[in-house]
């Protein structure tokens, strides 16, 4: 385990707007609002979406696509400092909710937003990502 305390005063309540990209509008509102690094917690409507899920396997990721409506029951994720341009870039997980109730989740690829709303708490210090070996996937340093 690696671990280290972070601060941070700032917290954002942000809308997402209709028909944009979901990630595109957090990784705006983030360089905007110059957010380095943090915590994020979304709830909305998204018009479609493509999901990941990693194979430990194969170390790969494999995605799916939904092309229906779907509300957000919850998007956790994290903004950190890309690893080749060094803009904020983030890592999001959803669950998504049919009109059945039926739900999907995964890393979340893309969606087209109906509606959002993202709380967003900052920390102070940056955080960057890096590939873990032990799985292959990039977390933060």
């Amino acid at each position: 385990m690696d671990a280290r305390e972070v601060t941070g005063d700032r917290e954002f309540a942000v809308r997402l707007d209709y028909g944009t990209e979901w990630i595109d509008e957090i990784e705006s509102f983030a360089a905007a609002a110059d957010v380095e690094a943090g915590w994020f917690h979304a709830t909305g409507a998204v018009e479609d979406a493509e999901l990941a899920y990693y194979d430990q396997d194969a170390f790969a990721y494999e995605t799916v696509s939904y092309d229906e409506p779907l509300e957000v029951a919850s998007c956790t994720g994290t903004i950190a400092l890309g690893d080749d341009d060094d803009e904020p870039a983030v890592a999001a997980h959803v669950v998504l909710s049919r009109p059945s109730g039926q739900s999907i989740a995964g890393a979340l690829e893309r969606a087209t937003v109906f509606d959002g709303e993202l709380y967003c708490r900052t920390f102070d210090d940056y955080l960057t990502r890096d590939v873990d070996p032990a799985g292959g996937r990039a977390l933060w340093e």
